[in-house]
């Protein structure tokens, strides 16, 4: 029930904004807790750096892993102590003065007043005296975040627990298993990632011949690791987790049925000095591509659609040394691809 109330009165707000920062270099993103006016200020944001879609929008990585998704939600560090109780004290007494909080949803807001005024608790929820102002500077009240990205709204909004105070310094204790962690910022740090749009050259380009092998390649230079970091930083709490993106491999998939691909699984991999496939050059017409297609007939008076999808090793680190995989991403292009037949003339 106290949970309950907490979602009428909490955090009614907007929690989540996105922050532009005119440059397509990087983004943040931020929790806000009120306006400079009352003075309750942000206590919090994630920040974001590296190769990352601006304005905190999502980034154009897919997982290869259907089950995996980022976050929808987290509790991150929120306000002080006195600044929550500006906050939470005028929110109790905005809620109960409403029309109709009286029985069981009046009960409920007594009891939500109770615990962060008079030190009610329940389980392993313990209350607080006067908002723990005694402890004002030596930690912060933790609450939800939403994921602005996360289209779920029943999945955003799944993080409810009552905002809980921790000192600095302190993990937040254990029940709280989406309190925000390295792990959680590297989620979200590949969320956000952007990784290069670069297209495959292909030999003949764009215009090929029925039955004649083309070349596919990437050059060591177009494609490289990227790099994406989340950090928070608030007073007595900071964190910070990088997420990497090594291209591992290139797939082919020609548009067509009617054609083969070099390999036949049309999966090309990096060579050992970071490019793939091999370029092509005159006296190779008559060699198999290391990396290509042959189209086995004409695309017509239109076009197959090329798609080229490179997959990527993604990996993080962050914090004291925490670190570990993340699944694949991919990232496709697409390529328009005229396929003429040879014309040979009888006499």
């Amino acid at each position: 029930m106290l949970t309950l109330a907490i979602s009428a009165l909490v955090l009614t707000a907007p929690a989540y904004a996105g922050k532009p920062v005119g440059s397509d270099k990087g983004a943040e993103t931020e929790q806000t807790g009120g306006t400079d006016d009352t003075g309750i200020h942000s206590a919090v944001r994630i920040e974001y750096s590296g190769s990352v879609a601006p304005n905190g929008a999502s980034g154009n990585v897919t997982s290869s892993d259907v089950n995996w998704s980022p976050p929808p939600c987290w509790y991150a560090p929120y306000l002080g102590a006195k600044d929550f109780k500006k906050e939470m004290s005028a929110k109790i007494k905005e809620a109960a003065s409403a029309p109709g909080m009286t029985g069981t949803p009046g009960a409920a807001i007594g009891q939500t007043k109770a615990h962060y005024e008079d030190g009610y608790g329940w389980e392993d929820h313990p209350g607080y005296e006067d908002y723990n102002v005694a402890k004002d500077g030596e930690g912060m009240f933790w609450a939800g975040v939403e994921n602005p990205n996360e289209p779920d709204i029943l999945k955003r909004g799944s993080c409810t627990e009552l905002p809980f105070w921790v000192d600095n310094g302190e993990a937040p204790p254990p029940r709280y298993e989406q309190a925000i962690t390295p792990e959680i910022l590297a989620a979200l740090a590949y969320q956000h990632m952007e990784l290069p749009g670069t297209e495959v050259t292909l030999a003949p380009a764009q215009t090929t011949k029925v039955n004649l092998p083309t070349w596919a390649w990437l050059d060591k230079t177009d494609f490289h690791e990227v790099h994406a970091t989340a950090s928070i930083n608030v007073p007595g709490f900071a964190l910070t987790a990088t997420t990497t993106a090594k291209p591992v491999s290139l797939k082919l998939e020609p548009g067509t049925p009617d054609a083969e691909t070099y390999p036949a699984s049309g999966e090309c991999t990096f060579d050992d000095d970071g490019s793939i496939g091999e370029p092509y050059a005159k006296g190779k017409a008559d060699r198999t591509p290391p990396c290509g297609i042959t189209y086995l007939r004409s695309s017509g008076d239109g076009t197959f659609n090329l798609q080229a999808t490179i997959t990527w090793d993604i990996a993080w680190t962050g914090t004291g040394g925490a670190g570990g995989d993340l699944p694949d991403g991919t990232f496709e292009n697409a390529q328009a691809v005229t396929v003429q037949e040879i014309q040979a003339v009888n006499r």
